[in-house]
């Protein structure tokens, strides 16, 4: 039912201006780019008769307003929020759309829709969710092993690795000593383990095994966000935004190295590894599996399930096509511009986010193991592979975000999200 109280653009300037802070906190919280989250804001704001000035970066959101009606050459209100950097959570992004929907289409007031935006952020974690979650890591892990074409014996150990990543994941979302070295110990953890089961149980690929098991925590995802974010002129949020996923790589880096030194130490040296690769019609049933994983670790809501594990079937396919006819490069740029078409197209259809098509889409395109690998090498000292590494790395990040940007041109974006 609709209210019959005043607009929402009738309210009191403070009312406006809470809903608005709320509104950028929650989008900031569950993942939004500085670029979007800023143009989603600014919509809102100017629905609601606010002049804003906005400048959102990883860890903080500054904003100015004014009230349209009350026109000067000075700011209301300013407000400064400090944040810690977000983590996509597909589910809790539709709520906090639809809510803003709602509220600009007069059927929710303001302080009701403030209130619902601050129950999504202050609902706990249902455990119900930390066993699949933690299950999740594992058959991403495996999948993706099978993807990369390892053996059967290496399948097995990247899913095991997996699963004891989201044990610890888990642990450091408790405890917040534990999170500040998490990628390290992860990374030492999947090392060792790869390592011990190529000396003493079977012969395995121990470096695409810790890529695998580790895939989960490379900050491929954060790498494209903030190339894009420099492409369009928020420099300091792209800038902050590489930095802190080049922390994540070195963590990661640093914990790989680490443990390969302690085997070297011991004298665990992994045997050759024989040329032995699982089947390929296994390749595309693992693209399945993994894309529902990916379902589970974006939080998707349960009933855009099979349009979640479409993109990244879509993703994954271009990518191949693209790859196998032309170069690899352009295969990863298909895939962008395919996804970022077809997540406008869902936006405009469903009236829903299209990052529920396109964050999932593309997090087998982004090149976060290529990062890795890069600074693997150069932490061994190989710095010649470390450079060629690094220039595959700014390759694939520079034809994703093209092939993305170059999709919104082709679907023009109706909607910010």
């Amino acid at each position: 039912m609709y209210r019959t109280g005043p607009m929402p653009a009738e309210a009191a300037l403070t009312t406006r201006i809470e809903f608005v802070v709320e509104l950028a906190r929650r989008l900031h919280e569950y993942g939004t780019a500085a670029p979007r989250l800023e143009d989603a804001v600014n919509h809102v704001a100017a629905r609601l008769e606010l002049d804003c000035n906005i400048l959102s970066t990883p860890t903080s959101i500054v904003m100015s307003f004014s009230d349209r009606r009350r026109p000067g050459s000075l700011a209301d209100v300013t407000q400064v929020v400090r944040l810690s950097p977000g983590e996509v959570n597909l589910e809790r992004l539709c709520e906090v759309d639809e809510i803003a929907d709602q509220v600009i289409d007069g059927v929710v007031d303001l302080v009701e829709g403030r209130r619902r935006l601050r129950d999504i952020g202050a609902r706990p974690a249902r455990w119900t969710t930390e066993l699949p979650m933690m299950v999740a890591y594992g058959a991403a892990s495996a999948c993706v092993a099978i993807i990369l074409r390892t053996g059967w014996p290496a399948v097995a150990t990247a899913g095991l690795i997996g699963l004891v990543t989201g044990a610890i994941a888990l642990g450091a979302a408790r405890r917040p000593n534990i999170a500040a070295a998490f990628e390290a110990i992860c990374a030492l953890l999947a090392t060792l383990i790869a390592t011990l089961v190529a000396v003493y149980v079977a012969p395995i690929d121990v470096r695409a095994v810790v890529i695998a098991s580790l895939i989960v925590l490379l900050p491929g995802l954060s790498l494209t966000t903030a190339v894009r974010e420099l492409s369009s002129q928020h420099l300091i949020s792209g800038t902050a935004r590489m930095a802190g996923a080049m922390a994540i790589l070195l963590k990661l880096a640093f914990g790989t190295v680490a443990a390969t030194q302690l085997c070297a130490l011991f004298g665990w040296v992994p045997p050759p590894m024989p040329a032995v690769a699982v089947p390929v019609w296994a390749e595309w049933l693992a693209v399945l599996a993994a894309a529902l994983a990916f379902a589970l670790m974006f939080r998707s809501p349960r009933r855009y399930y099979p349009a979640v594990i479409a993109s990244v079937v879509l993703g994954y396919l271009c990518t191949r096509i693209g790859g196998a006819y032309v170069s690899a490069p352009f295969g990863v740029f298909l895939g962008g511009l395919v996804l970022g078409a077809v997540s406008n197209v869902f936006a405009r259809v469903w009236k829903r986010p299209g990052a529920l098509i396109r964050e999932p889409g593309i997090i087998l395109l982004v090149p976060g193991s290529v990062g890795f690998r890069t600074l693997s090498f150069v932490l061994e000292r190989d710095v010649m592979l470390g450079l060629d590494t690094a220039v595959t790395l700014l390759t694939l990040l520079i034809a994703l975000v093209a092939g993305l940007l170059f999709g919104d041109l082709l679907v023009p974006p109706r909607r910010k999200l």
